[in-house]
């Protein structure tokens, strides 16, 4: 990152041809809104006071999406062209060093290929370059014109070239790097001498070379990361792309993934050595998940923090939970919102948990509904057990101590405290207070049986 850096990214289009009601650069691949990615990759190489994102169309959604960062915004309240988006980052942006403009809707670009155009723009003490690609069929790229130095002459429309010009196969992708200085001196120049009528960046390669300064290409190793997103075709190329690249570096880093290709990884997922990901499953979020773990098929685990030795069964559905190491949970589980789950845990088939705690050794092995609770360690909860949290407008919480045996077909009707050692006779409906080591029996009617428990046990 350098503090003589700053970055422009071009976020303000339509994305008419999503044929969406979400403007283009919020659609999301990789787990991130497309903007986003851009942003991340721009805070590479400019600190985020000297990165500007331009925004238009929902304007109010894109700076949501990328002020949290940090990043300033700059608007474009008619779309008039790139040249015109650029400018109208003016204010913002800064005007020494070097800028770099990107775009809202180019997110595989990496920190490396800016690196190189930075470095060979800086070299040869350009006024610009330009980040180019050679293409076996170019189609309607934009095409790069070399002078006889090797520099840039000009960059010619597809609609506005010859034949000979449309032969040349390298492309322009729209990327630059600029001197900041000479670039806010002459941006004016551009015209709307167009058909479409627009203010094109493109302009900027004739006016900076009659002005005596070099422009430059940099031809970039990897064309794939000039991948643009126009439709949702190439939105789910782009996302395919993003998880492939984040399946194989996990595999490198010692992480067993089961079919790859059925499997989607979000960019911000860590997975230590060791853990097996089964086929069809989804990471995503913040999750982050310990060593010699497994993650079943058909799981979505979103957010959540798994640590070593888990075994999540296939087809449970974890969001917003913490597992402590080596819990056991499902098959077909579902624990949302806020979950402590302590180690050595088990929760089993159709068991759902909410805001719920519970202590290392817990048992819920079948068909439980555990919601706002917090369960003690070694507390067994049986079979068809309910935790009735809410009485049609607030909810309530349900406090079960350690140890504790609550039997199956249970109905505990929070607010409700259920002490350590008790024990719930099946098929109770349980209202009040269960004093520790007291049997409770509520069938028809509650009885708390005194001493119940230590009787039992002699």
């Amino acid at each position: 990152m350098s503090s003589s850096l700053s970055v422009v990214i071009l976020a303000a289009g339509f994305g008419t041809r999503m044929k969406s009601h979400t403007t283009k650069v919020l659609h999301r691949a990789g787990g991130f809104p497309l903007v986003e990615h851009v942003v991340r990759t721009a805070l590479t190489i400019a600190p985020a006071d000297r990165v500007v994102t331009v925004v238009g169309h929902q304007a109010d959604r894109v700076a949501a999406a990328v002020t949290p960062y940090g990043v300033k915004t700059a608007l474009q309240d008619v779309p008039r062209g790139t040249g015109h988006a650029l400018r109208c980052a003016r204010e913002a942006a800064p005007a020494d060093g070097h800028l770099v403009v990107l775009y809202g809707d180019v997110p595989l670009l990496s920190e490396a290929t800016l690196a190189r155009l930075i470095m060979q723009h800086t070299a040869n003490n350009a006024a610009a370059t330009v980040l180019t690609a050679v293409l076996d069929d170019p189609a309607a790229y934009g095409r790069i014109i070399r002078g006889a130095d090797g520099g840039v002459e000009a960059i010619v429309e597809f609609k506005a070239a010859s034949e000979a010009q449309r032969a040349v196969k390298e492309i322009n992708s729209g990327i630059y790097c600029f001197n900041a200085p000479l670039l806010w001196q002459h941006i004016d120049s551009i015209t709307t001498n167009n058909p479409a009528g627009e203010f094109y960046l493109t302009d900027m390669v004739e006016i900076l070379r009659a002005h005596g300064h070099r422009v430059d290409g940099q031809i970039m190793a990897d064309s794939s990361e000039l991948l643009g997103i126009n439709t949702k075709v190439e939105l789910a190329e782009v996302d395919r792309l993003f998880r492939l690249r984040k399946a194989t570096q996990l595999m490198l880093d010692g992480v067993t993934i089961e079919r790859p290709e059925t499997v989607s990884i979000d960019l911000d997922v860590t997975i230590a050595a060791d853990t097996i990901i089964e086929p069809n499953t989804r990471i995503l979020g913040n999750t982050t998940i310990g060593a010699n773990a497994r993650i079943g098929t058909g799981s979505v685990v979103t957010n959540s923090t798994i640590a070593d030795g888990v075994q999540i069964e296939p087809y449970c559905v974890i969001a917003d939970t913490e597992i402590g190491e080596a819990a056991h949970v499902g098959p077909f589980a579902r624990l949302r919102m806020n979950n402590r789950v302590g180690a050595n845990v088990h929760i089993g088939n159709f068991v759902e948990l909410k805001k719920t705690t519970m202590g290392d050794g817990a048992k819920a092995n079948h068909l439980a509904y555990l919601g706002d609770s917090t369960i003690g360690a070694k507390t067994n909860i049986g079979a068809g057990t309910i935790t009735c949290n809410y009485d049609g407008k607030l909810k309530h919480p349900t406090t079960i101590g350690a140890g504790v045996f609550v039997g199956s077909n249970s109905t505990l009707v929070a607010p409700v405290t259920l002490e350590e050692g008790s024990y719930i006779a099946a098929g109770s409906v349980i209202t009040d207070q269960v004093p520790s080591g007291a049997l409770a029996i509520a069938r028809g009617r509650q009885s708390n049986k005194d001493g119940w428990v230590a009787k039992k046990k002699s």
